[in-house]
């Protein structure tokens, strides 16, 4: 059985470092990239560009800023292969180590153009062969 430790720290996820040795903090922020780099799919993809995505929330996402440093324009939001979103970037900050970028457009992806046409509510979905 494992014990957690309590208190405030605990309760909101935070892991004091500051005591450890700097060799040591530095190598366990290495392996923390490490492991969230091969766990994560999420990818933004600008024109030939990648970049991983850290995380996401309604209103935008996060990227390294070690890779990134400012961010605007039209982009594309991948998971794995599949395209999810196109967005349009309005804003983006650096806060530590992360470029914060901010959508001012986002709507999913879709595979095939737009309908020119209107689709009324009571057309049918597809049509079955005669025979």
């Amino acid at each position: 059985m494992t014990r957690r430790a309590g208190g405030a720290a605990a309760a909101t996820g935070i892991v004091m470092l500051e005591h450890l040795p700097a060799e040591v903090r530095e190598g366990l922020e290495a392996a923390r990239k490490r492991d969230w780099r091969k766990g994560r799919r999420l990818r933004l993809q600008l024109g030939e560009a990648v970049f991983p995505i850290r995380r996401m929330w309604a209103g935008g996402f996060a990227v390294d800023a070690e890779r990134l440093t400012r961010l605007r324009g039209f982009v594309e939001i991948h998971e794995g292969p599949r395209r999810l979103l196109d967005a349009l970037i309005i804003a983006s900050r650096i806060e530590g180590d992360e470029l914060i970028c901010t959508f001012k457009r986002a709507s999913p992806a879709r595979d095939r153009p737009a309908p020119d046409y209107w689709r009324g509510d009571t057309a049918p979905a597809g049509l079955l062969p005669k025979g």
